[in-house]
């Protein structure tokens, strides 16, 4: 072999080399770019539908527990280890459903329409998220409509966190790095979490939120049961008879220790400064007796009292016989 073949072979190995090199660099960089921004949309996702939950579940009718200072530092201080293992889990979710998701639809695009569609997309996420959805829909014994909106719910998350990572695969569009994308999310993320933040807060001000019914007097006094026997009457001149009403205590492993009270007292409506704050008194003469609290509609009030700690959402309710 003369000395030029030698060189032209050797200048096309490493023309080869280089090729393959800077191939392998531009599919690393991709797939770091389409991780980071899936990773981005993702928690920007988590925190939107945390917002949601929250003011989802102040429109829903509550006995209002009470949170002290105590609870609160116990949320702050595992929040460190609560988004490590929200990244873990945004790895997982880009690597194991978005990535596969985008190829997929990117296949079905190129083989059908002969070109890439961005809406395969939301039809793999929906047809994708149907089975899970589904099954936990059934596991938390769920209604339809709450099932379905689960469903719309997973299928949205999926879909724009997708469609915002294929813009990184699109051939046609400037390259764009995944510092660049993160960007782009944490600025648009962040206009999205604040225009929602704020209209949950316009919505809950407007008065969207759960308040117990106000009562009175005249509509404290009745009958009230718990549905198992027990019955506490209040009469309009503050008198109290109670039959078999169960009154709550603690041992000395702190768990709840359970009496039925029977007895004859009297009774008193405090209306509070607010609704939240409102209490009956009832006082009886062979037993002691919680104060009740009040939550409910204003159809069908109910009385309750914590059982053990208020933190376990444990509760006694009374609800007025008609």
């Amino acid at each position: 072999m003369s000395v030029q073949t030698q060189v032209s072979v050797q200048t096309q190995v490493s023309v080869q080399t280089q090729v393959s090199v800077q191939t392998q660099a531009r599919v690393r960089d991709r797939f770091g770019a389409v991780l980071t921004a899936s990773m981005s949309v993702l928690f920007v996702e988590a925190v939107i539908g945390t917002i949601a939950l929250i003011v989802w579940e102040q429109t829903r009718e509550s006995p209002g527990l009470p949170y002290n200072a105590l609870g609160i530092i116990f949320l702050i201080v595992p929040a460190p280890f609560i988004a490590v293992a929200g990244a873990a889990l945004g790895a997982l979710l880009s690597v194991g459903v978005v990535m596969p998701l985008l190829v997929v639809a990117g296949w079905l695009g190129r083989r059908f329409p002969g070109r890439e569609a961005w809406w395969w997309v939301p039809v793999l996420a929906a047809a994708g998220t149907a089975s899970p959805a589904l099954a936990v829909s059934a596991l938390m014994e769920a209604g339809p409509l709450a099932g379905l909106g689960g469903w719309l719910a997973a299928t949205a998350a999926v879909a724009v966190t997708a469609l915002v990572a294929r813009r990184l695969l699109l051939p046609d569009r400037p390259w764009l790095s995944g510092g660049a994308m993160f960007g782009w999310v944490t600025l648009y993320g962040t206009l999205a979490v604040v225009t929602v933040g704020a209209l949950g807060v316009i919505g809950l001000y407007a008065g969207i939120g759960y308040e117990p019914p106000r009562l009175s007097t005249e509509r404290v006094a009745g009958t009230w049961s718990d549905g198992k026997g027990g019955t506490l009457v209040l009469t309009a001149d503050g008198r109290a008879t109670a039959t078999r009403i169960e009154t709550f205590g603690l041992d000395d492993s702190f768990d709840p220790v359970v009496h039925e009270c029977t007895g004859a007292g009297t009774w008193e409506y405090d209306p509070g400064t607010g609704p939240w704050s409102q209490e009956v008194d009832v006082s009886l003469d062979d037993c002691p007796m919680d104060t009740w609290k009040v939550f409910g509609s204003p159809e069908h009030p109910k009385l309750f009292v914590y059982i053990g700690d208020p933190d376990s959402w444990d509760l006694y309710i009374l609800r007025r016989r008609d």
